[in-house]
């Protein structure tokens, strides 16, 4: 099938099943293609995120990198995320012809080990994988009142739970976590961009409101971003890694299971766990639709 473009797939990703979790396009051998194109093929998918493989550059090589994952939303460029970390990882590990590998991804942000191994067993079909991101050390930045962030849901500040503050947290993308009261307020969030925006933290905001259950360690999420097409995500990696950091520093609890997208429809499953002092996010990864796109030159 030579000459009919890049080789292309198109996964989903922290995906029990396919066409759960969040799906990701990812076109291989990027390098010719440049960035006015990178981002009109992120607007033609309509994905949250679209990734371009490229060499690393000569300083990341040296470094250890094996590729350059380079990110895109329907906005622009973004300097790191979580599903297209495990889904780029699996895609480059399908061109290659392996089983298994860990691969060290170049982001914007710096470089990150991704694991994959492709699953023996799942019941979801023979194009099922398990990937994992060892993300960079979370970084701790501003509380933000209860007033202001239930604005930001469409919330009542009684539905905060004001045990715990609302706080931006980033392991590359900065996202602010807000701790709700219980199910019915997550399921309530209808998401305000205007307010959203008036939080002057930019465009490059995961807005992370969840629910956590602290007996079983696990969490109910959703995630709203200016920059997303719909608005909301349904999984979100570079959320769940400063999550699970944020709960490490004011529970002590250092593994949590993350269910989200279920107001979506489109369900997903993250694992995410601090690994030497950073979060390493976890989850399936599987494989709709492979071929080649015909991009502009």
């Amino acid at each position: 099938m030579a000459g009919l473009g890049n080789p292309f797939l198109w996964l989903d990703v922290f995906a029990e099943a396919p066409l759960q979790g969040n799906g990701l396009a990812v076109v291989l051998d990027a390098d010719g293609v440049d960035d006015p194109t990178m981002l009109a093929f992120a607007r033609e998918t309509g994905l949250s995120e679209t990734t371009f493989v490229q060499s690393a550059t000569a300083e990341a090589a040296e470094e250890g990198a094996d590729y350059r994952n380079r990110i895109w939303t329907i906005s622009g460029e973004i300097p790191f995320a979580g599903h297209p970390s495990l889904g780029t990882a699996v895609a480059v590990a399908i061109q290659g012809g392996v089983e298994s590998a860990t691969f060290t991804q170049q982001t914007e942000v710096g470089l990150q080990e991704v694991d994959v191994v492709r699953s023996e067993t799942g019941g979801s079909g023979p194009e099922a994988w398990q990937a994992s991101v060892h993300q960079e050390k979370a970084e701790f930045g501003d509380l933000v009142a209860a007033d202001r962030v239930a604005a930001v849901l469409g919330l009542s500040v009684d539905q905060i739970d004001t045990r715990y503050s609302a706080q931006v947290v980033s392991t590359g993308l900065p996202a602010l976590l807000i701790p709700l009261r219980d199910l019915e307020a997550l399921q309530a969030c209808s998401g305000d961009p205007a307010a959203l925006g008036e939080l002057g933290f930019g465009d490059a905001l995961n807005v992370y409101p969840f629910v956590f259950d602290v007996p079983t360690r696990t969490v109910r999420a959703r995630c709203f971003a200016l920059d997303l097409g719909e608005f909301e995500d349904p999984a979100t990696g570079s959320a769940a890694g400063p999550l699970v950091a944020y709960l490490q520093d004011i529970l002590d609890v250092d593994r949590v299971e993350i269910r989200q997208g279920v107001e979506m429809g489109r369900p997903s499953l993250i694992e995410a766990r601090m690994d030497s002092g950073r979060p390493r996010v976890s989850g399936r990864v599987q494989v709709v639709m492979a071929g080649h796109a015909n991009l502009p030159a």
